[in-house]
């Protein structure tokens, strides 16, 4: 029986033979429910019912014959028979498949009169993301565009949702224009057809962008003591640093000055502070986007009164030897 066209002349000849002489009335037969739904990878019976004797039964998958009373027309090991007597004539289906979707007929003759009932099985699939964007990393003011691909029956919605703002978009497909660094987060995407919790995978954008120094001011410093400079920038890939002094030497650390550079920030450490350490001091943020630079002044405490202490006082003395002059010129007039 290995012929597809024999099956289905066997097969349109048992519901022939079947129904022949009277009409079809599926409220004669009403065990069986119009529709059974099972998820895919599950089993499922189908029961048919018998409550009289019967000469001629057989159960039917589309126009394939599967069972005339206790002999297998089926090759499939899946399905088999539970039950064959007056009363139960029922078929089961092991680890369901997509393809066993359809529909079902079981049919029987009882006193001349056929009795046939229909019943239509729905393989329902979970949702499931099948491909995704892979994580990204893109320069600022770039577009950048994600997808998620998602199967299952029925069909499943696809949203992505920020992971920052908690915003939603609909879709299989999420564009971004001229990103910003604002904008670098985890992207959800999440699939549902209300058959399974949902499926869910993220995608982590980056934004690169150059150093921006954001933390840096003048510091006062007592001689013999110690004293912190500090440097800080935000940038992706994160900044190197450089300092350099006011002649624009690079510093570098010898046994009263460290230099201790961290992810997003770089310190001067003065151990013991000196004259030699006083002055002007530059740090460098770079990246290979670009470079930022900011400069700091390490100075003692009233050293710019000080001078402005001196100036005046100098004024001062000018302002009296001119008065001293000016006084002598007139009593020689």
């Amino acid at each position: 029986m290995g012929c597809p066209l024999l099956r289905n002349v066997f097969a349109a000849l048992i519901l022939v033979l079947l129904s022949k002489g009277s009409s079809v009335h599926g409220a004669e037969f009403g065990h069986l429910p119009d529709n059974i739904t099972v998820l895919e990878g599950e089993s499922v019976t189908l029961r048919c019912r018998i409550d009289e004797e019967v000469t001629h039964k057989a159960w039917l998958n589309r126009s394939n014959i599967l069972f005339t009373g206790t002999d297998k027309w089926s090759l499939d090991r899946r399905v088999t028979l539970v039950n064959s007597n007056n009363s139960d004539f029922s078929i089961h289906i092991d680890k369901v498949q997509v393809t066993d979707e359809g529909p079902y007929t079981c049919t029987f003759q009882a006193n001349n009169k056929p009795r046939i009932v229909h019943v239509y099985l729905i393989v329902q699939v979970p949702a499931r993301i099948v491909n995704i964007s892979k994580n990204v990393s893109v320069n600022e003011g770039e577009n950048v565009n994600l997808y998620c691909l998602a199967v299952g029956r029925p069909e499943p919605t696809v949203t992505w949702k920020e992971q920052k703002y908690g915003t939603l978009r609909e879709g299989e497909f999420l564009e971004i224009t001229e990103i910003t660094r604002q904008q670098a987060q985890d992207y959800e995407c999440i699939t549902s057809n209300g058959v399974a919790p949902p499926d869910q995978r993220k995608v982590i954008v980056t934004v690169n962008y150059p150093p921006m120094i954001t933390d840096m001011k003048n510091m006062p410093a007592h001689l013999g003591k110690t004293a912190i400079l500090r440097c800080e920038a935000m940038a992706v890939p994160p900044a190197s640093f450089e300092w350099h002094r006011d002649d624009h030497r690079p510093v570098e650390s010898d046994n009263t000055l460290r230099i201790k550079n961290e992810k997003t920030r770089s310190l001067l450490l003065f151990t013991n502070v000196t004259e030699k350490h006083f002055g002007n001091y530059t740090c460098f943020a770079s990246n290979r986007l670009g470079t930022s630079n900011a400069s700091m002044l390490l100075f003692r405490p009233g050293a710019l009164q000080g001078r402005g202490t001196g100036l005046h006082a100098g004024m001062s003395v000018i302002v009296c030897v001119w008065v001293s002059l000016s006084a002598a010129l007139l009593l020689k007039v």
